[in-house]
C-alpha cells in the first residue's frame, strides 16, 4: 500500500468534484503517485509473466531525459532465430506488466498475462510489446499535443513523438527481431496516453498503423484532439481501437461527460472515413472506471482487434 504521506498527497489532489479543474488535478495526482512509486515497489510483489527485458535509463537527446523501457517477448522468441515480430509500443510502461511498479500498487494492465494466453490460444499474432515508462513530472507535457490555456501545461507531444520515432524505435529495431512497416507497428495508451497515441499515430501514419486509444482525456486543451482529427486533409490507413468506461467520473454527470467526449471523437473519426468493425472499433465498457483494473479487463479485446492472428 502507499505510505500515509503519499496517500495524503494524492487525496489532496483528487478530493472534490471531477469538473474540468477536478480532472486536471486528478492528472496531477498521477504525478504525485509516481513520486511515491519507490515505496510501493518495495511493498508489492512483482507480477511479471513470460520473457521480460528491462532497459534502464534509456536516454533521449531530444527530450534531455531518461526513462526505463520494459519489453515483453513472445513465447519461442529465443528458439526461432529467423522469425520477426510485429511491435506494440505502449505508454505508461510501469503500469502494464508489474503490480510492483504500477501507479496503483498491485493494479496493472496484465498485458503480459493476456498476451501469453492469447498467443497460446492462436487468437493473436506473437508480438513484441514495448512499455515506455513515463517520467512523472513530464507526463502531462509529453502526452499532450497542445498547451491547456487555463493551466499553462502541455504541448510537448511533438518532441515526445520525435523521441519515439527517431530514438526509441531504432533502438528496439536494432535490439530485437522486429517486422518493419506501419502495418506491423502499433501505439497505445490510456487517458492522456490515449490522446498522444491518436495524435502521434495520425501524424506518423507511415510508422504506426495500429492504435489503441483507451479512455482518452478528450477534454484536454479544449478538445484539441477532436479538432486535429477534423482538420485531417485525408484519412490515413490506420486501424483504431477507441473506448471509454461508463463510470469515468466521480459523479453521474461527469461520467456522462466522459462518454460524450469519446462519442464526439468517435463521430469525428467516422466522418473522416473510418468504418466501424473494419478499421475502427468503438466500445463503451459498462460500469468501468478510469483505472488500470478497468483497462486490464479490455486488454484482450484490444489485442485481438489490433493484432489478430491471420495465418
Amino acid at each position: 500500500m502507499r505510505s500515509p504521506v503519499c496517500a495524503l498527497l494524492v487525496s489532496a489532489f483528487i478530493v472534490g468534484p471531477m469538473n474540468f479543474a477536478g480532472k486536471f488535478m486528478a492528472l496531477l495526482a498521477g504525478i504525485v503517485g509516481l513520486v511515491c512509486s519507490a515505496t510501493a515497489t518495495a511493498q508489492q510483489p512483482h507480477t511479471l509473466t513470460g520473457d521480460i527485458r528491462l532497459h534502464k535509463n534509456f536516454h533521449s537527446t531530444i527530450l534531455n531525459n531518461d526513462r526505463d523501457v520494459i519489453v515483453y517477448l513472445p513465447p519461442g522468441y529465443d528458439l526461432e532465430k529467423a522469425k520477426r515480430y510485429p511491435v506494440f509500443y505502449m505508454h505508461d510502461g510501469q503500469n502494464l506488466f508489474d503490480g510492483a511498479t504500477s501507479y496503483i500498487p498491485g493494479q496493472e494492465w496484465r498485458v503480459d498475462e493476456m498476451a501469453q494466453s492469447l498467443i497460446a490460444a492462436g487468437k493473436i499474432e506473437p508480438l513484441v510489446i514495448v512499455g515506455i515508462y513515463n517520467t512523472g513530472k513530464d507526463r502531462i507535457n509529453e502526452y499532450t499535443p497542445a498547451e491547456d490555456a487555463k493551466y499553462k501545461m502541455g504541448g510537448k507531444a511533438d518532441l515526445y513523438g520525435r523521441m519515439l520515432v527517431e530514438e526509441l524505435k531504432p533502438f528496439i529495431d536494432r535490439t530485437y527481431r522486429t517486422r518493419q512497416g506501419a502495418e506491423n507497428t502499433g501505439l497505445g495508451g490510456s487517458s492522456l496516453g490515449g490522446i498522444v497515441s491518436l495524435y502521434l499515430g495520425l501524424k506518423y501514419s507511415n510508422v504506426f498503423g495500429r492504435l489503441a486509444v483507451v479512455s482518452p482525456s478528450v477534454w484536454f486543451a479544449n478538445y484539441h484532439i477532436v479538432h486535429y482529427v477534423e482538420a485531417l486533409p485525408t484519412k490515413p490507413m490506420v486501424r483504431i481501437w477507441l473506448d471509454i468506461g461508463a463510470r469515468e467520473g466521480s459523479t453521474d454527470q461527469e461520467a456522462q461527460q466522459s462518454v460524450a467526449g469519446a462519442r464526439i471523437l468517435r463521430d469525428a473519426l467516422s466522418k473522416k472515413g473510418w468504418q466501424f468493425g473494419k478499421d475502427l472499433q468503438y466500445h463503451e465498457a459498462e460500469g468501468a472506471e478510469h483505472n488500470e483494473r478497468a483497462w486490464a479487463a479490455r486488454t484482450g479485446p484490444i489485442l485481438e482487434f489490433l493484432f489478430p492472428r491471420t495465418r
